[in-house]
């Protein structure tokens, strides 16, 4: 029955959450299955319902408040940007110790000597202490202009990008939730084979007993027993492991209990999701992402073009001065000071703003190209995902008829049994179709509700 477990296998591989996690069994549904059979430490208990594990996982999960993050780092680098077309003041200061003054020769006839000789002359003092001011604001910078505009569309992005990746966590979370509430009529249909199984052995020890039977039927029974039985175990640990991944991917510590209050029906599942007749592709987070990308896109190729215009900068300064030979700092203070309007014109750069510009351009074109081919994986991910919701619907519903089908020709079958006019062959293959029936509608109970989250993904609804 490999294809029973097919969808609650994935978990193992879901963001690799599962991987190499201890079994717990802090994970409570159906009828506690899991902590019948594993005890362990109790740890904090969390019940939650779809909304309410979307909203824990959106505040613990690691990827999300990364992404969060990310905006507060973006919102710095916004500041960073703002300073640049701030003034910038700096103040300094400076001690000079002259341990040995330089000594400058000078003609000796500037100082009534011989002409052809030189005179050994020492300028300047021991000590120079020097403090002063320093200002600067840009006037026109059209690199730096072009930075302040794109602050916003800078910050946009950051958080469509949270919003892509917040998507990705609830449509896990959508997933692995509902996969795991389903696995509730997994373990039920389990045990009520194991029940019906049971009651068949006890009437055939009792057929046996009375020489209705043969002792041999009752050992084909026993071996139905046990490998049942080894099913529930082994689908025990798989939904374990599924508990393990889905804390892994709320940010719930493994340790804790998880209780899912939600419960899944086929109503729910059908329920009115297959309108897309207002869809536009700004509901979609990565359409949208895209898009601010393609606008930075367009800042970028204005940005080299502005860095071919001149710049003006307004530069002021103003210091004191000391000079003594001893180390003091009374006495005259000399005051020095400037105001200067900076005027730089780029005239050539060796072609590299050309280039850059270039460049620029060639990416706007390729955003430009993404996006066309977004809207076409957009499109067909639509209609995808319908068509799979659809089939997943019918399925779901031949499934069901088709099981309830299965238990019927068992029941009848049994009974011929019981009265003598049927073979254990005949209700042993009864017992074998209704499993596979079973297990049929279990798999089309998981595509149904992965098909439905793909289409509220596809559409920009999740």
């Amino acid at each position: 029955m490999k294809h029973l477990f097919r969808s609650l296998a994935f978990v193992g591989s879901l963001l690799l959450l599962t991987q190499n996690q201890p079994l717990h069994a802090q994970s409570i549904y159906a009828s506690d299955a899991i902590s019948d059979s594993v005890s362990l430490p109790a740890g904090t208990i969390h019940r939650f319902s779809l909304d309410e594990a979307l909203q824990y996982g959106q505040q613990h999960n690691t990827q999300v408040k990364n992404a969060l993050l990310d905006i507060l780092i973006q919102e710095q680098t916004n500041r960073g940007v703002a300073a640049a077309a701030m003034p910038s003041v700096s103040a300094s200061g400076s001690l000079t110790d002259n341990l040995k003054l330089q000594t400058t020769l000078l003609p000796g006839e500037f100082l009534g000597q011989p002409a052809g000789t030189f005179v050994p002359v020492t300028f300047g003092t021991t000590y120079n202490t020097t403090a002063g001011v320093d200002a600067n604001q840009v006037l026109f910078d059209g690199q730096v202009f072009i930075g302040l505009k794109a602050r916003r569309t800078s910050m946009d992005w950051k958080k469509a990008q949270a919003e892509v990746t917040k998507e990705g966590i609830r449509t896990n979370i959508y997933k692995l939730y509902y996969q795991l509430v389903v696995s509730r009529t997994q373990m039920e249909l389990i045990q009520a084979n194991i029940d019906r199984i049971s009651k068949l052995r006890h009437d055939t020890q009792l057929m046996y007993e009375n020489g209705v039977s043969e002792k041999l039927d009752v050992d084909k029974i026993d071996v139905q027993l046990v490998n049942l039985n080894t099913e529930k175990q082994k689908t025990m640990v798989t939904i374990a492991n599924g508990y393990n991944g889905l804390k892994v991917l709320l940010g719930m510590p493994v340790a804790d209990q998880l209780v899912l209050t939600d419960t899944l029906s086929e109503d729910q599942i059908k329920s009115g999701i297959l309108v897309e007749a207002d869809f536009n592709y700004e509901k979609r987070n990565d359409y949208k992402s895209l898009q601010l990308m393609k606008e930075l896109d367009e800042f970028n190729v204005k940005r080299y073009k502005y860095s071919k215009l001149p710049t003006l900068n307004l530069a002021a300064s103003y210091s004191k001065q000391n000079q003594q030979n001893t180390l003091s700092f009374s006495g005259d203070w000399f005051t020095s000071s400037f105001l200067a309007l900076r005027l730089n014109i780029p005239i050539f750069s060796g072609f590299a703003k050309n280039a850059q510009i270039k460049q620029a351009g060639f990416e706007l074109q390729q955003a430009d190209n993404q996006l066309f081919e977004l809207k076409q994986t957009i499109d067909n991910e639509i209609v995808t995902a319908k068509n799979n919701f659809t089939s997943a619907i019918s399925i779901m519903d031949y499934q069901k008829k088709n099981m309830n089908l299965a238990e019927e020709v068992y029941n009848q079958t049994k009974k011929k049994y019981e009265v003598g006019a049927g073979s254990q062959t005949e209700i042993n293959t009864a017992q074998t179709d209704l499993k596979a029936a079973e297990a049929n509608y279990i798999s089309a109970l998981y595509d149904a509700v992965i098909a439905k989250v793909d289409f509220l993904k596809a559409t920009g609804s999740l």
